[in-house]
């Protein structure tokens, strides 16, 4: 059974592309690569398509390998559309790995579909990638001069279109970059922060993060009171993951006005990310 798989040469290798599209995007150290933009973007302008087209079309007299690759670049962007769009309903929504996810599902589902109906044919009946034509252009594309200009063209076409949707899913705006870091109070609510202490009493407050960054990024969190380091940690957070934990101090110093700072870096930079502060007045 195994050694009949190999033989599906096309539907084997669409799904090998696609298992290895996930550690490139979970694996943090992987995932800023050139061969993840040219993997992501097979995964998202040809594959579905192809996987779909390959189930529906298993004879190969069935399409001719001009129309499907044609038809898989066009339905892959109409799956990519209609998965994002009931993605973007979901309690998930269109978020890298729920979309890495479902589209990977998809592709590796139906490859195994459209294997399953290949071995119900008889063999001279099945599609096969024909490997050994496929850099002689007579052959390939066939029919007139101007059906094969025409069909150059609309390849050309196609792939510049998906390729222009995968570059603007892959590189968002610079401006929608951006890392949630926020306090709230004690009770989980932007209200109530400890303003008025008194000396010896303890402060609470939540300190919270959200990495929408596009990428998987390293966080150092610093708090300084009065001048003085309190607290440090660091924390490793995936693209829109969040982390919120609680923290206390103490007043142990007299004086009306007292800064409480918290100061977060980015990766390995020395520069202060983003700054928050609350000034705390402490009652003698």
């Amino acid at each position: 059974m195994f050694k009949r798989f190999l033989k599906e040469l096309d539907i084997l290798i669409s799904i090998i592309l696609t298992l290895l599209c996930i550690p490139l995007v979970l694996y943090w150290q992987l995932n800023e690569t050139p061969v993840r933009l040219v993997l992501g973007s097979i995964l998202v302008a040809f594959l579905p398509g192809y996987s779909l087209i390959t189930a529906l079309f298993p004879r190969r007299d069935d399409l001719g390998v001009i129309e499907r690759v044609a038809l898989s670049f066009g339905l892959s962007i109409s799956i990519v559309t209609l998965l994002g769009l009931i993605l973007y309903y979901s309690p998930f929504g269109i978020k890298l790995i729920p979309v890495l996810i479902v589209l990977s599902t998809f592709t590796i589902s139906l490859s195994f579909f459209a294997w399953f109906r290949r071995l119900r044919l008889p063999v001279e009946e099945r599609f096969r990638v024909p490997l050994e034509r496929l850099f002689r252009a007579e052959e390939f594309l066939g029919g007139t001069h101007w059906d094969k200009v025409l069909s150059i063209i609309l390849i050309i076409s196609i792939i510049a279109s998906s390729a222009a949707l995968v570059y603007i899913i892959a590189k968002p705006e610079t401006a929608e970059r951006v890392t949630e870091f926020y306090l709230l109070g004690p009770n989980g609510e932007a209200s109530d922060y400890p303003t008025d202490l008194k000396v010896g009493e303890e402060g609470k407050v939540i300190i919270g993060i959200v990495n929408h960054e596009y990428e998987n990024l390293t966080y150092r969190l610093e708090v300084i009171f009065n001048g003085s380091l309190i607290h440090e940690e660091h924390m490793f957070l995936i693209e829109n993951e969040k982390w919120e934990i609680p923290f206390t101090f103490k007043v142990t110093e007299r004086g009306k006005n007292q800064k409480l700072e918290f100061l977060l870096y980015k990766n390995q930079n020395r520069e202060v990310y983003i700054t928050l502060h609350l000034w705390i007045r402490v009652n003698i």
